[in-house]
């Protein structure tokens, strides 16, 4: 079975920067697709960025693309979340998951595999 651990979630002002990180570990040891999720206050979980591990290809909600970048560091077996102009409306619980089969990430319904999450919250 294979297990997520988030780290990183911090109060942090509106306009400034956060790097969530996520440790893979487990069986099956790579997962194809690794992805961020969200939940705010009163609202879904939706799918924030995404990354296809085998040639790094990226993926990006609306709302994000331009301020997040989502980036894997494969020796670490790690993904990270780097958070830049970040906004109150970014203020969420945040989900690394993985989809270990999948051929493409931005399917967000198809993730299976979840970890715990990582509060993060912006002041404005």
């Amino acid at each position: 079975q294979m297990y997520l651990m988030e780290s990183g979630g911090d109060s942090v002002q509106a306009g400034g920067s956060l790097r969530l990180s996520c440790a893979a570990s487990g069986y099956p040891y790579r997962s194809n697709c690794m992805g961020w999720f969200r939940q705010g206050p009163g609202k879904e979980r939706e799918g924030v960025a995404s990354i296809y591990t085998r040639n790094g290809n990226t993926y990006y909600a609306d709302s994000v693309k331009g301020r997040f970048t989502i980036s894997q560091d494969n020796a670490k077996n790690m993904v990270h979340l780097k958070m830049n102009s970040v906004k109150p409306e970014d203020t969420a619980i945040y989900y690394c998951a993985a989809n270990p089969i999948a051929q493409i990430c931005d399917i967000w319904s198809h993730y299976n595999v979840w970890g715990q999450g990582t509060q993060v919250t912006v002041s404005s």
